[in-house]
């Protein structure tokens, strides 16, 4: 196991969508670990390592609200992108204010969210001689401390941004201590090895702290 840390991210609203769910947005109870790992990708990542998430510890109550949104009902064309990328002169955009592309749905948002991502990092096959768990580790907390990132990250939807805190003492307590919850099946992760097939496994909630890895070896369904 790599270099450790602990990140809170805290946001108004968040939808982790629900896969089985069609037109509608229904958002998960919870960040799922994939979710967080983005996170955390979006603060630092390298191709010398892989972020592997631990616990995820639910600090507030899980309340729910129902939002409508507007959303495009049709998406730009894989063929044209493929004809573009050969030279191709091909219209690419899409007219979000156009009456027909324009659709309003309903989504069943995640409100006041705040969790602790306790998370390791591995070192990959493509890690150089250069690359040492201490530098990245280093760099990691450096990026967390004073807010830098790639690309600002959110919570599930791009419209949802979260903030975030590196914690260097204990994590606050949870609304949820004494009670264990059984929150059904999850998305877990993408398999990007094993041809992006994805992984679920049955998330359950003690003291407010879904143990990943427990979780995970408790059966995984893939």
């Amino acid at each position: 196991m790599g270099f450790g840390i602990t990140l809170r991210v805290r946001g108004d609203y968040a939808c982790f969508t629900r896969p089985e769910m069609k037109a509608e947005r229904v958002s998960y109870d919870v960040i799922t670990p994939s979710a967080a790992r983005g996170i955390l990708e979006a603060i630092y990542w390298k191709p010398a390592i892989v972020w592997r998430i631990d616990r995820i510890h639910v600090l507030n109550p899980i309340r729910f609200d129902t939002v409508r949104r507007n959303e495009v009902s049709s998406k730009i064309s894989t063929r044209n992108v493929v004809q573009a990328m050969r030279g191709g002169e091909v219209a690419l955009g899409l007219n979000a204010s156009d009456s027909a592309e324009r659709v309003q749905r309903a989504s069943y948002l995640l409100r006041d969210v705040d969790y602790c991502i306790e998370a390791h990092f591995d070192m990959t096959d493509r890690a150089g001689p250069e690359d040492t768990p201490e530098k990245h580790y280093n760099v990691a907390l450096r990026r967390m401390r004073k807010g830098q990132c790639f690309h600002h990250p959110y919570l599930g939807c791009r419209e949802f941004p979260t903030r975030f805190d590196l914690v260097d003492g204990p994590v606050p307590r949870s609304h949820y201590e004494g009670q264990t919850v059984d929150l059904g099946f999850m998305l877990h992760d993408i398999d990007f090895a094993n041809e992006m097939t994805p992984v679920f496994f049955r998330a359950t909630m003690r003291d407010g702290v879904i143990d990943c890895a427990e979780c995970l070896r408790a059966g995984a369904i893939s």
